[in-house]
């Protein structure tokens, strides 16, 4: 693969470029970039969780689910990165697997019902 111009700069550079192509809907764009960043800064949260978005936003069903548990492991609680598995699961037809993380984060969220919601707009945005 070339290398372009979006793939260089600072860390901090190419994740506002990241954002920028994912709210453009640049999905795949956004998706090159952010995997150079998980490599350099694989503890952090926010890339690998935006980056699974963009896998998820662009049909890469499985590659969003090997993201979306990576950060489950490193962090169990992270209940976006929960629900987005719960999502990504039923996209591939696994609903038993998806009820199960869709129930931990309904347990998780307790009575933050309006900020589940808006996070699950998120994921569908």
């Amino acid at each position: 693969m070339e290398d372009t111009y979006y793939e260089f700069g600072t860390p901090a550079d190419r994740w506002d470029r990241a954002q920028m192509f994912f709210e453009a809907k640049e999905y795949l764009t956004a998706a090159r970039i952010l995997g150079g960043l998980v490599q350099e800064v694989p503890e952090q949260v926010a890339p690998r969780l935006l980056l699974a978005r963009a896998y998820y936003h662009s049909a890469r069903l499985g590659k969003a689910e090997t993201e979306l548990r990576e950060v489950l492991e490193r962090n169990p609680v992270e209940d976006y990165a929960r629900l987005m598995l719960g999502r990504t699961l039923e996209r591939q037809g696994r609903q038993s697997e998806a009820d199960t993380h869709l129930r931990m984060v309904q347990a998780m969220a307790g009575d933050l019902g309006p900020e589940l919601l808006a996070q699950e707009q998120r994921i569908q945005g």
